[in-house]
């Protein structure tokens, strides 16, 4: 918004002849034109001007260009490798609209595009709701990126189930109120929740209507709550309606090494979403063998990837390109464009089309690499020189 200087010349002369304002009629003090309505009314137009640009927000998310983050800070291992390069994930950045980012967005569509929330968000999720699934997403993408390292580097593991996570809570159900997403189910009735199968199983013996003690852990502490049953619609496959809590849940777990000297965590901070993992699975593949694959560069990229190694496409990655260049990143790494097959009924995904595209778009020096597994992206750094140092 403009500033506006206040200027003493533009200020009502209020000193007033008190003779010549009785001889034409006026009262003391009462300079001619000097209605309040007169300043009132513009004030107003511009308090309401001001909320409807920057104020009222739209029912639209604005995506955009987010950031290029070293993950070698994220992953904790005991096991570490000097590097003369790094490993970066990318970003996409979310926000809110209004109006004047509704018209900068237009004005900028290589840059930015709008999208309705009713569009991102599932059926009745709310906005909370939605948020605890982009961190539920993230969580998977690092258990998937440790076993694919894992796999790799041949460390011996097991896939440990800790509890059933909450992700949503229907408004219908008694258990709205009560449970809430980002809660990790632990037992009902006393009996173990550590995975999905145990809960379903021991509910499906009970009745709507019928009461059950939830244990449940939040914000670190351990709750326990009696909760009525409902009645639940029948799912894909079922006869008939069944008896449960009405929630949306994941399995949360935890991927142990045989050998502790090969444990892994990550910190990933306020980032959500799955779409981290290959470049996760780099880091660590490349701290458990000791080497450095990367050779001097700065490697960006993006991709989903599952236990196997395969790497998935993602949404956005013209935004992620933007992000690895203003990074001074040398390669990104691109999920291999998805064609429908013949039963499939979807439109194709042009990841490494796309970003190839935005390089070109922006003009950088930026090597695309399209990769359908962690084993591609492995092969091309093994076939790359050394970078050689600035000098």
């Amino acid at each position: 918004m403009d500033e506006h200087k206040h200027n003493k010349a533009d200020e009502p002369n209020n000193r007033v002849d008190v003779s010549q304002d009785h001889r034409i009629g006026f009262r003391p003090g009462q300079a001619s034109g000097s209605s309040p309505s007169r300043f009132l009314w513009p004030l107003l137009v511009g308090v309401i001007v001001f909320c409807a640009l920057y104020l009222i927000p739209l029912p639209l998310y604005t995506y955009k260009p987010g950031t290029a983050e070293p993950v070698g800070p994220m992953v904790r291992m005991e096991q570490n490798s000097e590097t003369s390069g790094s490993f970066l994930l990318t970003t996409i950045g979310l926000s809110d609209t209004n109006l004047v980012g509704f018209i900068y967005a237009k004005l900028n569509s290589d840059l930015y595009e709008l999208r309705p929330k009713n569009q991102v968000h599932r059926d009745g999720e709310s906005e909370s709701e939605y948020n605890q699934r982009q961190v539920y997403n993230m969580r998977a993408s690092q258990s998937n990126a440790i076993q694919a390292a894992y796999e790799l580097a041949g460390v011996s593991y097991e896939v440990v189930n800790t509890g059933v996570l909450v992700l949503r809570v229907s408004e219908d159900m008694p258990a709205y109120g009560k449970l809430r997403a980002g809660d990790t189910i632990l037992s009902i009735d006393g009996q173990s929740a550590s995975h999905s199968t145990e809960m379903l199983d021991y509910l499906s013996s009970k009745q709507p209507g019928d009461r059950v003690v939830v244990e449940i852990e939040r914000s670190g502490g351990h709750q326990q709550m009696e909760i009525e049953l409902a009645e639940l619609p029948p799912q894909p496959g079922e006869a008939s309606s069944r008896a449960g809590l009405g929630v949306s849940i994941a399995n949360k777990q935890e991927i142990q090494p045989e050998d502790e000297k090969f444990a892994v965590s990550v910190e990933a901070g306020q980032i959500g979403g799955p779409s981290a993992g290959l470049m996760f699975a780099l880091e660590i593949y490349n701290r458990l063998v000791g080497e450095d694959i990367t050779k001097g560069y700065t490697i960006a990229g993006t991709g989903e990837i599952d236990p196997e190694g395969n790497v998935g496409v993602i949404g956005g990655i013209q935004f992620k390109v933007v992000a690895a260049d203003r990074e001074g990143a040398d390669i990104f790494f691109a999920p291999n464009d998805l064609y429908p097959e013949a039963d499939d009924h979807f439109q194709p995904i042009l990841n490494a089309t796309i970003a190839e595209e935005q390089v070109r778009n922006i003009k950088s020096d930026m090597v695309v690499v399209p990769v359908g597994t962690i084993e591609e992206a492995l092969e091309y750094l093994q076939s790359l020189p050394p970078k050689e140092s600035d000098s």
